[in-house]
C-alpha cells in the first residue's frame, strides 16, 4: 500500500485519541462501516499500542500510527501493527527511519521550508499542520503553488462544516479529523453515522 492508496481509502481520516482499550474494537468497527477505513490512531495516551493492535483486527480497517516523533516509537507502532505513519512534524532522522521501513508516511508541515525538506528526502505526501491555526486554506494555497507536486492531508481545527472547502482544493486529496468521534461515552451508532457522513463528504 501506498501513501496515495492510504489517502484515497476515504475524504477524512480519523484522528483518534483513545483512553480505554476496552473502547478500540467498537470504534474501529463503527467507522469502518460508515465507511472509514484509515484509522490514524494518536500516541497520545498510555494504551495506544494496544488500541493500534485491537484495531488492526478489524476487517477493512487500515490502521495508522500519528503523533510518531522518534524512529524509537517507530519501531513500537510498526510492531503493534500500523500500516502507515503520521507525524507532527517534519524530522530527517524519522523521515529516514519511516522511508527506509517502506511504511506509507506523511509527515507534518507548516512552512515552506518544511516542504523543500521533505522533497530533499523524497517525498511529496504531507499533512498540513496545525491547518487552522497555521493560517488554513489562504495559507496552503501560497504554499502548494511553487510545489505543485505536493499533495497534503490538512489536519487541525477541521470540521464537517469546513471540510468541503478544503477538499475543494486541487491539492488536497484528504482531510484529518476529531469530529467523528464525538466526546463522552462511546456510542457506535452515533460513530458510524458521523463516518457515514465523513465519507460522503465532496467539495
Amino acid at each position: 500500500m501506498t501513501v496515495d492508496d492510504v489517502m484515497e481509502l476515504a475524504p477524512v481520516i480519523p484522528v483518534l485519541v483513545v483512553d480505554k482499550v476496552s473502547d478500540a474494537l467498537p470504534i474501529a468497527r463503527a467507522l469502518v462501516a460508515g465507511g472509514l477505513r484509515a484509522l490514524e490512531v494518536t500516541l497520545r495516551t498510555e494504551g495506544a499500542l494496544d488500541v493500534i493492535r485491537e484495531m488492526s483486527q478489524v476487517e477493512g480497517a487500515v490502521v495508522g500510527a500519528g503523533t510518531v516523533v522518534t524512529p524509537q516509537q517507530l519501531d513500537a507502532v510498526l510492531s503493534a501493527g500500523a500500516k502507515f505513519i503520521v507525524s507532527p512534524g517534519l524530522t530527517e532522522p524519522l523521515c529516514k527511519a519511516v522511508i527506509a521501513s517502506g511504511t506509507p508516511y506523511l509527515p507534518g508541515v507548516a512552512t515552506a521550508g518544511d516542504i523543500m525538506r521533505g522533497m530533499d528526502l523524497g517525498l511529496n505526501r504531507f499533512k498540513f499542520f496545525p491547518a487552522e491555526t497555521s493560517g488554513g486554506i489562504p495559507a496552503l494555497k501560497a504554499l502548494a503553488a511553487p510545489f505543485f507536486e505536493a499533495r497534503f492531508c490538512p489536519t487541525g481545527g477541521i470540521t464537517e462544516a469546513s471540510a468541503p472547502d478544503w477538499l475543494a482544493q486541487p491539492f488536497v486529496k484528504c482531510v484529518g479529523g476529531s469530529w467523528v468521534i464525538p466526546k463522552g461515552p462511546v456510542d457506535p451508532a452515533k460513530i458510524e453515522a458521523l463516518a457515514k457522513s465523513a465519507a460522503q463528504l465532496t467539495p
